[in-house]
């Protein structure tokens, strides 16, 4: 009996030598601290609303065109101009960096329009400005030398219609349909005469 408590001792101590493993097995995922791309492009910036007649001046540099005047575009490099359609302006530069440079305006297949360009200078003034009509061809405003980086924008919008014009209109019509309406009436009164006349008439 001695030597089978014997040997169940020894298996005993052998089980209870056995290494337990108290920690449980991490389920969670591994967290991901890079951020997914924004695939989403901004939106393309509207173009600065130019009142007609406005002089609009650039310092000519070789990295772009910077505004001058009027304030809405000072110190915009390239800026998108948003001019009326028929309506007068004036663009050009005074100042450069020393390199030659003109301006033109060009359509939407880069040509120039109208002949609207100046000879290539290294310094602005008078001759480097373009007085024109605006009009829905033209596309960009460009120093042909550097056309890859002095280029900017032109929308041409339409002139809308001053709210005192729609007013105007409506009052127009109304007063078209109330015309109407008493030469209705002026009508149904002679009709009405004349019956009784009629009448007396056949007494």
């Amino acid at each position: 009996m001695t030597g089978g408590v014997g040997i169940t001792a020894l298996i005993a101590g052998c089980a209870d030598d056995e290494p337990v493993d108290d920690e449980e097995p991490d389920d969670e995922e591994p967290v991901d601290d890079e951020e997914e791309p924004d695939d989403e492009q901004p939106d393309d910036e509207d173009g600065i609303e130019i009142e007609p007649g406005t002089e609009i001046v650039f310092e000519g540099l070789t990295e772009g065109w910077l505004g001058v005047e009027p304030e809405e575009i000072e110190g915009e490099e390239n800026p998108t101009l948003a001019l009326q359609e028929g309506e007068e302006y004036e663009m050009g530069w005074e100042e450069g960096d020393g390199s030659q440079h003109n301006i033109e305006i060009w359509d939407e297949d880069g040509e120039v329009v109208d002949d609207l360009q100046t000879e290539i200078e290294e310094e602005g003034g008078e001759d480097q400005f373009l007085e024109f009509e605006a009009t829905d061809e033209m596309a960009q405003y460009v120093c042909e030398p550097h056309e890859t980086t002095m280029i900017g924008d032109l929308e041409i919008t339409e002139a809308d219609e001053g709210p005192d014009d729609d007013e105007a209109a409506d009052d127009d019509e109304d007063d078209d349909v109330d015309d109407e309406e008493v030469d209705n009436e002026e009508m149904d009164d002679e009709d009405v005469n004349d019956e009784a006349n009629d009448d007396t008439d056949e007494e």
